[in-house]
């Protein structure tokens, strides 16, 4: 490790925006990586919260990240989300770089959201967004959004008032019209993003229009969902991978364990939507869910990306 470069916060600051994060992965997918093979996140229990290991190879790269998930640092001033990401020489395995884990996931998860938007969203007109959440993520994917689609308007729906209001002022300042709300502006919305810590469905997924897209990236496991039954049942349902879906995604995990849904009821994956199996807007006369649970190669694909950025910076 002696000796590799490294690559914190500030010097990844900027490098890629998520829709260039976006292209990294649309690239990887179009190169012939299968995300079905992709191995498993490994999750260990400690006692501050979770320590997860995602290892992924790929051609002339592979990696793994160590990240942590402590629930307890919000209390701190901490980030909930913690971890470092070593990159590898794919033929040697010899270490490349290390990157900041915390930076990598923060653009990584709204880049994966802004590929799915890319192919599902409604195109033509300003569209109107429902956020909910107010941390990292909520502000990575209103930027992510916005590099796909043109808006209309944001409400920001979250526990804390003030954040909440924080949030939709810099909506405001990135030239949007923004406000704070309530769970049942979804009635009204073309696109719902959910990154929350939620362990519950957030909102009435009834309420939720035919053509509207419906994105959930906060959680990973199979007994916490963002999304309900009813908008389940009724909507498109894509995924990045169907085993890691199938695996670690409650918004599906719980509907099939209730009997309303089979394992068949997902319509497709990223990679359908990148390589045109899909329909471009997804199915006709209903919702469009992703639900996203972070896979590794995801990771990888984005940290190769951000390394020959910063490796391109440094020569300038």
């Amino acid at each position: 490790m002696t000796g590799i470069p490294q690559f914190g916060p500030q010097e990844l600051a900027g490098l890629l925006t998520p829709a260039a994060a976006a292209d990294a992965l649309a690239e990887a997918l179009r190169g012939g990586l299968d995300p079905e093979a992709c191995p498993q996140r490994t999750v260990f229990p400690v006692p501050a919260g979770e320590l997860l290991l995602m290892p992924a190879a790929s051609g002339a790269y592979a990696g793994v990240k160590i990240a942590g998930v402590v629930p307890g640092n919000a209390a701190r001033g901490l980030p909930r989300i913690t971890g470092n990401y070593l990159l590898l020489d794919g033929p040697t395995l010899r270490p490349l770089a290390l990157l900041d884990g915390e930076v990598l996931t923060a653009l990584r998860t709204p880049a994966v959201s802004a590929l799915a938007l890319r192919h599902l969203a409604p195109t033509g007109r300003p569209l109107r967004l429902v956020l909910f959440g107010s941390g990292p993520q909520a502000y990575g994917h209103l930027e992510a959004v916005l590099a796909e689609r043109a808006l209309e308007q944001v409400v920001v729906v979250a526990r804390d008032p003030g954040r909440a209001g924080r949030l939709a002022a810099h909506a405001e300042g990135l030239g949007v019209r923004a406000r704070t709300g309530g769970a049942g502006e979804v009635a009204d919305a073309d696109l719902v993003v959910c990154c929350t810590t939620a362990r519950e469905p957030l909102f009435d997924g009834r309420l939720v229009r035919p053509g509207a897209v419906v994105v959930a990236v906060g959680s990973h496991e199979p007994s916490a969902r963002e999304t309900d039954t009813a908008l389940v049942q009724r909507a498109a349902v894509y995924v990045e991978s169907r085993a890691a879906a199938l695996r670690e995604a409650g918004d599906l995990l719980v509907p099939q364990a209730e009997g309303a849904i089979g394992p068949g009821h997902i319509t497709g994956t990223l990679a359908d939507l990148v390589h045109g199996r899909i329909p471009a807007g997804g199915a006709r006369g209903r919702p469009q869910l992703f639900k996203s649970v972070g896979m590794a190669w995801e990771d990888l694909a984005v940290a190769v990306a951000l390394f020959g950025a910063a490796e391109a910076n440094s020569e300038t």
